[in-house]
């Protein structure tokens, strides 16, 4: 997810309760809900490589460890460089707690990772396998007027309070907290129930005659209720919009038919190269394009169609491109959006039929 919801849920999880436990909770578990993505500043080694380990060890039980330790560790130099003041002198900062605290709120940073279409290796570096739920868009609007209301509303509670001379002895706004983390855990078992529908409608059907090998739908940024379909054949990739809340759930409409292309040496050598090595054991419907270029070279580009839309002929999104000599030596490596799309295929009806 976006960094603003990981911020909101931590300073929630502090307004929730654990502020009442320890001085500098909720400063300390909404710095650590946003933590492990500190392996942003992997990307300064290049692009290749900050993908390569982007959700990786920051994102792990394992690493999580470190990442904990580490805001703790800034928390404490915070607290000393303040004069180790604290807002409620009976309530003085507990420091293993606050750890604890702080690897719980990590936890909520690698679940909400795991309910977009990305995925998270929580198991790294015992296992790089790659795990996602697939039921909410990197950012969700519902969850964010969730998490803000839950810590919005008791605010102004408070000022109303405050007007008619009502004092509050304890850290307000545990309630309204505490409910806004329930709602967002309802609204993923509503979307998982969606999603399930929209799996299951695409599972149903043949595509030219042919079953699928396998099918899976991924959330969309415009609508809730609307996933991008991809269908696997042997021969072929097919996608299209499923309507989730549509009574009889079909996807209708058009469909997008991505031929697989045939395996060659060129595209071996691209799969072997450090880049095509990574980017395929993260992708889950990974398709090739090569291009043979003047000097005798190729460059092969990569594209994962869990993140291409039928509905959209942009940009690749997502998308990485290996150059390769004409004796199929590695010559450069490129990870982003740029490159020319690969052939969009012909447009038919999800039956088969033009």
């Amino acid at each position: 997810m976006e960094p603003l919801t990981h911020f909101l849920t931590g300073a929630c999880l502090g307004r929730a309760g654990l502020n009442r436990k320890t001085a500098l909770a909720t400063a300390t578990v909404t710095l650590a809900a946003e933590a492990p993505d500190l392996d942003v500043f992997s990307r300064l080694h290049g692009t290749v490589f900050g993908f390569a380990h982007h959700r990786g060890f920051t994102h792990s039980f394992l690493g999580l460890f470190l990442v904990s330790a580490f805001v703790v560790a800034f928390m404490y130099c915070i607290w000393r460089l303040r004069g180790r003041k604290v807002k409620d002198p009976n309530l003085p900062p507990r420091w293993g707690l606050l750890f604890g605290f702080a690897y719980l709120a990590g936890l909520t940073h690698i679940l909400l990772d795991f309910t977009n279409n990305y995925g998270v290796r929580p198991f790294w570096p015992f296992s790089e396998r790659w795990y996602s739920w697939d039921i909410v868009f990197i950012v969700d609007p519902i969850i964010l007027v969730l998490l803000l209301s839950g810590l919005v509303l008791p605010g102004l509670f408070s000022l109303v309070n405050e007007e008619i001379g009502v004092r509050q002895k304890a850290p307000h706004g545990r309630l309204a907290a505490t409910m806004a983390l329930c709602g967002v855990v309802v609204l993923w078992g509503v979307r998982d129930y969606e999603h399930r529908r929209a799996v299951g409608a695409l599972e149903a059907r043949t595509y030219e005659g042919i079953d699928p090998m396998r099918a899976s739908a991924f959330p969309t940024w415009w609508n809730p209720t609307q996933w991008n379909g991809v269908v696997e054949t042997k021969n072929f990739f097919a996608l299209m919009l499923v309507d989730s809340l549509a009574p009889e759930v079909d996807p209708g409409g058009e469909m997008v038919v991505r031929y697989k292309p045939e395996e060659t040496p060129v595209t071996l050598a691209a799969k072997r190269t450090y880049l095509g090595r990574v980017y395929l054991d993260w992708a889950k419907y990974p398709l090739t394009e090569t291009e043979k270029l003047e000097n005798g070279g190729y460059i092969v580009r990569f594209q994962d169609l869990r993140f291409a839309s039928p509905s959209q002929t942009g940009r690749r999104v997502l998308g990485a491109s290996v150059e390769l000599d004409s004796n199929l030596k590695e010559v450069g490596e490129f990870m982003g959006l740029g490159g020319r799309l690969a052939p969009e295929g012909r447009r038919e009806s999800p039956h088969g039929g033009p």
